[in-house]
């Protein structure tokens, strides 16, 4: 009798998964963070700045304690038009906003799943309202009122932060109903959220040094 040839394994590997197959990150537990302490965070600086603007409409002559210098001076931003925007002075926005991201983040920590489309599209809403604004009173600070006020621009970091990652959070739940090319996008934009994040905070501080060179870049013999 002959023998029966022996089965050989194969050493093919199985072709690596597609780039749009590989898994994509999650936001769904950091978000509940973001929003809690983004919240606090900004609702704090909310709180200073009203509370000095506050006492320099009691005192003209009141000093902020974050005027530094010509540059770093939150009087000077509070008391230009911009810093009432909408007829009452800014920071009561946050005092109004930021509880309720702290809420919401608070919910989501307990467990509660929020399943609501028209929830989370509201929220996002509110935060384009929120990155719109920001990048309003950036424009205005540093090219109109020629001043830089540090809890502002907290709050800045705050609202973009918090933007982004409920924009991401979207993109991952699928409200946005993103197709083709779009759809395309938002997984890079998931895979790439940290950089894009960080890029994003480097052109703000390289306009911002950029414009205030003259008054800064005199310590530095170039």
């Amino acid at each position: 009798m002959g023998k029966t040839p022996a089965k050989t394994k194969s050493t093919a590997t199985k072709p690596a998964a597609p780039p749009a197959a590989q898994k994509l990150p999650s936001f769904q537990k950091v978000l509940p963070w973001i929003l809690v302490v983004g919240g606090i965070i900004g609702l704090i600086c909310s709180f200073i700045i009203a509370f000095d603007e506050f006492k320099l409409l009691q005192n003209p002559t009141f000093r902020p304690n974050c005027d530094l210098n010509p540059i770093i001076s939150c009087g000077s931003v509070m008391q230009s038009k911009q810093a009432h925007a909408f007829g009452f002075p800014n920071p009561w926005i946050g005092l109004m906003a930021f509880p309720v991201l702290i809420c919401v983040g608070a919910v989501l920590l307990s467990g509660v799943r929020i399943t609501k489309r028209w929830f989370w599209l509201g929220l996002e809403a509110g935060t384009v309202f929120g990155l719109a604004f920001v990048h309003w009173l950036f424009f205005e600070t540093v090219y109109r009122i020629h001043a830089l006020c540090p809890y502002c621009m907290v709050v800045w970091v705050v609202t973009i932060t918090t933007f982004w990652y409920v924009t991401l959070c979207n993109i991952e739940a699928g409200n946005g109903k993103l197709t083709g090319g779009v759809a395309k996008l938002g997984n890079f934009v998931r895979r790439h959220h940290l950089d894009i994040l960080v890029l994003w905070f480097l052109v703000i501080a390289a306009l911002i040094l950029k414009h205030f060179w003259y008054y800064y870049g005199r310590n530095f013999h170039i």
